[in-house]
Formats: C-alpha cells, structure tokens, sequence
C-alpha cells in the first residue's frame, strides 16, 4: 500500500485530469441518473489508478556504474562521465528517462531516454562536463523515472552512488631559474653539514647487495649500514598565498584578482613540484597542506576548494618561521608597506625569497592602491626578496619567472 500510495502522488498531469474527469462525470451521473455516464466515470478514475499500480509493481534490478575521466582536470578543460547501466533482472525494462544530478555550474547534459533494456542487458551512457572554475563537485546520485505505457504515472528511483570532481585552477608552465638551482645547492650543503651519512643510509636487510654497504657509517654505528635506493630530495619549499577578504577587494567570479593568485600559485607550486621540492602550502590559517616530494595532488586539491578567510598573520607568520631555512614564495593581494615590512623580516638566510604582487590596479583605479603596491615592493627588495609586479596585462608570469636569476632586486613587469 505505501508504493501504491507513493506512486498515486506520481500521477502526471495527464492522470490527474483522468481522474477529475471521472470524478466529475460521476458527480453528473449520480445527479442525473444516467448508469452509462458512471460507467464512463469508473473507466476514467480506474486507468490512473491501474497505472500506479503497474508503475508501483516494477520491480526491476538495475545496477549502475559511473566513471569519471579523468576525476582531476585542469579549469577550462573537459572531463567525461561514463555510465554503465544494467539490468540483472529476468524482465526487459519499460522506456526509461535517466538522469544524473551534475550541479549547475558544470552546463552538463546528463538526462537520456532509453528504449526498454533486455533481461541481463547493457546501455552505455556518457556526456561531458564544462569545467569553468575551479571546485570539488559531487556528480549523482542518478535518478531513473518510470512510467506506464499510457504515461498516466511517473516513479522516480534514485541510486545512492556519488563520484567527485576536482577540478583545480588554471596553471602556466614556468622556466627553471637559477634561484631554484642556488636553492638546491644551499641545501645539499646544509644537509652535508647536518650528516647527509646518516640520511641516506638505513640498516642492513638480509638480501642487500653488500656493494651497497657504507663503511664508513657501519663504523660509527656498530652494524651494517647500506645506501638507500632513494635519491636525494631537492628541498623544502614554502608557498604563501595571501587569502585575506581585505587584500582583494571585492571581485568575484572567475577572472577576479583573488583567481589569478590561486592560478599564480599553482603554477609556482607544480613548478617546485616538478623540481623536486617537497612543498608546504599556507595561508592565513596557518598550514594548510604538506606536500611530499614526488606529488602534486594535494596541493591542486587544497588550491580547488580554498576561499579567502579573516585575517591571521600569526598563524601564517609561525608557519613560515618553522620551515626551517627552506625556499620561501609569497603570492599578495593588496599588501601596505607596513605589513610589507612585517613579511620581508621571514625572508630565509639561505634559500632564495621570492614575493609575487598581484596588481590590483588592473581591477581598482584608486591611487591608494597603487600606493600600497609601491609601498609593498620597496620594502620587500629593500631586504634582499625578488618582487615581482604580476597580474593581466603584465607580461606574463612565466617570462617574469625565467628572469628570476637577473642580479637585480625588483622585477615590474608591463606596469
């Protein structure tokens, strides 16, 4: 009785009219006497009724698979949903209208109309999702309305399985700089001086090629000692992102000013990535992700799905000063030349410190911008940091970036 009743609320409107139109012509047959008018009434209220009953009775098994290609895509990029339907009852499946639930943003086409499936039969879906801006969406649950063959009754059942998009923010492919490279250098050196012995060495397992054995460390320890397979990392980096609501104003959308520094740090992370660097993103929060040499997911994940917050130097100031001498970026929004001031003192003694400024005067005409703009790259280069003047219009970053090892103190490009 409950799906008889759930599926009576299905009526369509072609059912519901059925159904007052019998109602009525039994109202008139009851006052006017007339048996052939009920009769009539009896047909008209009873085939809505017999359509639920048939809708509420379907019993099919279906069984859906989706697969998104691939799950992680680039903004502006397209990613295609694959679905796989199937039927395992022993009844063919009437028409089905299949729907998957995609948000809006995506513009995906994702509703069909399939003709009836056989017994143990298979229909393969796709269609393709527009990623415009970055985000993390959920895809599904996929619906499946059914229906009788006179279209009195719809029933919509629903699947439960949901896929997930990441989709992360736009990137350019930086050139290698020789800042990198004195980078890697001063950490070699200090990993020497710390005992790179001891770092790239483990106990010895039975099985070890004993070419392999270090000697000199076996000496120090008291027991085999043999050189790791692992190479080397390059090194630490340390990427801020300035995600404050007062460094940017108050744009939105995609071609924001607060979207191109995520783009910028991006790029400047798979760059590091890319390199060999083991990366720490952080924010005004403080950390928000450690990145492992090898990897970059975790950074895009973080970067897909990060909004601006209210300020918090101090978490982002303790974040920094434990990285422990690594390569420090800094990517700003709007920055005075006092809180300039407050982050040029984080610049490490012995890695490269680089500060990307985004130029709000492209969104913001007021002149205090502009003054703050100055401000902020006089007194980071004033303490030894490469600045560089970014945002659209600029030349791009990956030119500004392949500058990097010029021996000067501040780099404004196009401004």
């Amino acid at each position: 009785m409950r799906d008889l009743a759930a599926a009576l609320r299905g009526l369509t409107v072609r059912g519901r009219s059925f159904a007052a139109a019998g109602i009525a012509c039994a109202g008139s047959a009851l006052m006017l006497g007339e048996h052939d008018l009920l009769r009539v009434a009896l047909l008209l209220v009873l085939l809505p009724v017999a359509a639920a009953l048939f809708v509420s009775r379907t019993r099919y098994r279906l069984a859906c698979t989706r697969r998104i290609e691939p799950p992680r895509v680039w903004a502006g990029e397209p990613a295609v949903v694959r679905i796989r339907l199937d039927n395992m009852s022993r009844l063919p499946s009437s028409v089905l209208l299949v729907e998957d639930a995609v948000p809006e943003s995506l513009a995906a086409r994702s509703r069909f109309v399939l003709d009836r499936i056989e017994p143990g039969g298979t229909r393969d879906l796709s269609y393709e999702l527009h990623t415009q801006h970055r985000g993390r969406y959920q895809i599904g649950p996929m619906s499946i309305r059914l229906s009788d063959p006179f279209g009195l009754c719809e029933l919509t059942r629903a699947f439960r399985s949901r896929d997930e998009l990441v989709v992360a923010p736009r990137i350019e492919r930086l050139p290698a700089t020789r800042a990198a490279h004195a980078s890697v250098a001063s950490v070699r050196r200090r990993s020497t001086l710390a005992g790179d012995d001891e770092a790239s060495t483990r106990p010895y397992q039975s099985g070890d090629d004993l070419r392999r054995v270090h000697w000199r460390t076996t000496a120090r320890a008291g027991e085999l000692m043999v050189r790791r397979e692992d190479s080397p990392q390059a090194g630490g980096a340390t990427l801020l992102l300035d995600d404050h609501i007062g460094s940017w104003g108050t744009f939105s959308g995609p071609w924001s000013p607060f979207e191109w520094a995520v783009s910028a740090a991006g790029s400047i992370g798979a760059h590091l990535a890319n390199g060999g660097y083991g990366l720490r993103l952080v924010t005004s929060r403080g950390l928000a992700v450690s990145v492992p040499t090898g990897t970059i997911n975790p950074l895009l994940d973080e970067l897909a799905v990060i909004t601006q917050s209210e300020p918090n130097s101090r978490a982002a100031y303790r974040a920094v000063r434990a990285t422990d001498g690594d390569m420090l970026v800094l990517v700003l929004g709007r920055t005075s030349a006092e809180a300039a001031r407050g982050l040029a003192a984080l610049r490490p003694r012995s890695a490269p410190a680089i500060a990307v400024l985004v130029d709000l005067t492209r969104w913001d005409a007021d002149p205090a911008v502009a003054a703050d703009l100055d401000g902020a790259q006089q007194a980071l280069a004033r303490r030894g940091w490469r600045v560089l003047v970014c945002g659209p219009g600029h030349v791009p970053l990956a030119e500004q970036w392949a500058r990097l090892h010029r021996p000067v103190t501040a780099l404004a490009g196009g401004r």
